[in-house]
C-alpha cells in the first residue's frame, strides 16, 4: 500500500527531498515504489500500447487511478499527470510509431500560437482554457523532446518548421548515442494560474433578452 505524499515520516521527507532534488527539481511528490498490479491489468493491451506503459510503471510505480482504458499517474515527476491509454495511434513524424503516452503540464499558450503548434507536431495538444498543454508520443523523453520544441515556438525562440528539423536531429540523435538534451527534462518551468475562461461576450441583460424573445417567439 502507498504511502501518503503528504505525511511522510522524517526519513521519508529527508529520502522524497533528495530525489527530487537529484532528479525532479520542479516535482510535487516523489517517485513511486514500483509494483505488480498495473502490469496485470495491463496484461491484456495490445502489445504496443502495453510496452509504452510498462515504461511509465517502470519509471512512477503504481498510477493513480486505474480504468480498463487507460492508467493516470499524478504529479509523477516533472508532470502535471501521465496517461498510459489502452488505444494508440499511429505517428510517422519523424519516423513511423505509435503514441500511448500523454504528459501533461500547466502551460499557458497565447491564441495566436495555436496554429504554429500544430503545424509543428500533431501530438502537441493546448488545451486554451485548462491552460494546459500535453505531448502524447511512445515515452516520456519524446514528451520532454516535444514539449521544449513547443516552448521554443511560443517563446519565438524557434519557428515551426525549424522545431519540426530540430526534432528530427534529435531524434536520429539518440540511435546515434550522440547528446539529446532536449529529452533529458523539462529545460523550463511549467507555469502557474494558466488556465484561461476567456472574455464574456453576453451580459445578463442580453441572456434575459434573448430568454423574452424566445418566450415571445414560442408564444
Amino acid at each position: 500500500m502507498k504511502q501518503s505524499a503528504r505525511m511522510p515520516s522524517a526519513a521519508g521527507r529527508h529520502r522524497a527531498t533528495t530525489m527530487r532534488q537529484a532528479h525532479y527539481a520542479n516535482a510535487r511528490h516523489p517517485r513511486r515504489k514500483p509494483m505488480a498490479h498495473a502490469a496485470e491489468h495491463i496484461r491484456s493491451w495490445p502489445k504496443e500500447s502495453r510496452e509504452a506503459a510498462q515504461l511509465v510503471i517502470d519509471a512512477h510505480g503504481e498510477p493513480d487511478e486505474v480504468t480498463d482504458s487507460q492508467l493516470v499517474w499524478l504529479a509523477a515527476g516533472p508532470w502535471k499527470r501521465v496517461v498510459a491509454t489502452k488505444a494508440f495511434f499511429q505517428h510517422d513524424f519523424p519516423a513511423p510509431h505509435i503514441d500511448a503516452v500523454e504528459s501533461v503540464i500547466d502551460y499557458r499558450v497565447p491564441p495566436e500560437k495555436f496554429a504554429e503548434l500544430a503545424k509543428f507536431d500533431g501530438s502537441v495538444i493546448a488545451e486554451r482554457t485548462a491552460g494546459e498543454v500535453s505531448a502524447r508520443c511512445h515515452d516520456e523523453q519524446a514528451n520532454f523532446l516535444a514539449l521544449n520544441l513547443m516552448h521554443d515556438i511560443v517563446t519565438g525562440t524557434r519557428t515551426a518548421d525549424e522545431a519540426r528539423a530540430y526534432y528530427a536531429k534529435e531524434f536520429a540523435d539518440y540511435r546515434r548515442k550522440k547528446p539529446t538534451p532536449y529529452m533529458e527534462k523539462l529545460r523550463f518551468a511549467p507555469g502557474r494560474d494558466t488556465a484561461d475562461p476567456d472574455t464574456r461576450l453576453l451580459s445578463d441583460d442580453d441572456l434575459a433578452r434573448a430568454k423574452k424573445e424566445g418566450e415571445q417567439h414560442k408564444a
